[in-house]
């Protein structure tokens, strides 16, 4: 009854889009989860940015739903120029949202490298090692080197709103809605925009997250050293299922990458729910 009176959702597309719905699911819920529960009562700046990470992330999906499985359902409703405007829009939104989901994992990465200073006076010396660990030690450098680990994400994302759509549209556009092809920009039939912000940007960002939460598991002990490793094996599996949801799909495997990405996807919020709940469970 539901796929009825659509022309181009299959089982696939229904299977696939299920599982994103439980994403954006577990996303809510752990946003709500870490507003009220971490950060209400800590006040502390880690968790606001982990808290609203996961509504990013969640906006982001719930746009990434509409643009791959329900917006092509309005062709014949309206012009094909039209619904590739919409497409566009759907798709800037949703990479935009994205961005701004890694601009609060670089605030958490900022929290990270930069925790309170507890004194200054231990770092002797003149060599340019201990300058810069001084420098690093002044407050407003360290503020200004959060900000900028912020700020930089947020730019990428107000690009991908404002480039033009020859960077990020689909090539299949060209058969579906007969989209001019030489007005495209691609690589490998893959669209470049999207190549440098799914295989270049995104992996520069945010690949450094699981190693700085093994290196913090291997300089402390205990719950917190579970909890870090927990952690970093959580995002490493996270950003592998959204790696593998533009890869397996330009290797010709649609039903795979209609299955296995999102299921990592689920698995590694399951691991980082357990690994900041973990004190708990011990």
């Amino acid at each position: 009854m539901i796929l009825q009176n659509f022309t181009k959702f299959d089982i696939w597309d229904s299977i696939e889009s299920s599982i994103y719905y439980i994403v954006i699911g577990y996303y809510v819920l752990i946003f709500f989860y870490f507003i009220l529960m971490r950060f209400r009562t800590s006040k502390k700046a880690y968790w606001f940015y982990f808290s609203i990470l996961f509504l990013c992330l969640a906006v982001g999906r719930f746009f990434f739903i509409i643009y791959y499985f329900y917006a092509p359902e309005l062709e014949g409703t309206m012009t094909n120029p039209e619904l590739v405007s919409l497409l566009m829009v759907l798709y800037r939104l949703a990479t935009f949202s994205t961005w701004l989901g890694i601009a609060c994992l670089m605030g958490v990465l900022g929290t990270l490298i930069f925790p309170p200073i507890t004194d200054t006076n231990e770092i002797e010396g003149s060599d340019f090692k201990t300058m810069m660990k001084k420098a690093f030690m002044n407050k407003n450098i360290r503020l200004l080197s959060k900000i900028i680990l912020i700020v930089i994400p947020i730019i990428i994302g107000v690009l991908a709103l404002t480039l033009p759509d020859a960077l990020f549209m689909d090539p299949d556009f060209v058969d579906d809605y007969g989209v001019d092809p030489s007005s495209l920009i691609t690589i490998f039939g893959y669209p470049v925009g999207r190549a440098v912000l799914n295989f270049g940007l995104l992996p520069l960002f945010v690949a450094v997250i699981p190693f700085m939460f093994i290196y913090l598991a291997v300089k402390t002990f205990g719950v917190l050293r579970r909890s870090y490793a927990l952690n970093a094996i959580g995002f490493f599996i996270y950003f592998l299922g959204r790696i593998l949801q533009g890869l397996l799909a330009t290797l010709g495997w649609p039903h795979v990458a209609s299955v296995l990405p999102p299921l990592l996807i689920l698995l590694s919020l399951l691991i980082i729910v357990i690994a900041n709940n973990y004190e708990q469970l011990k």
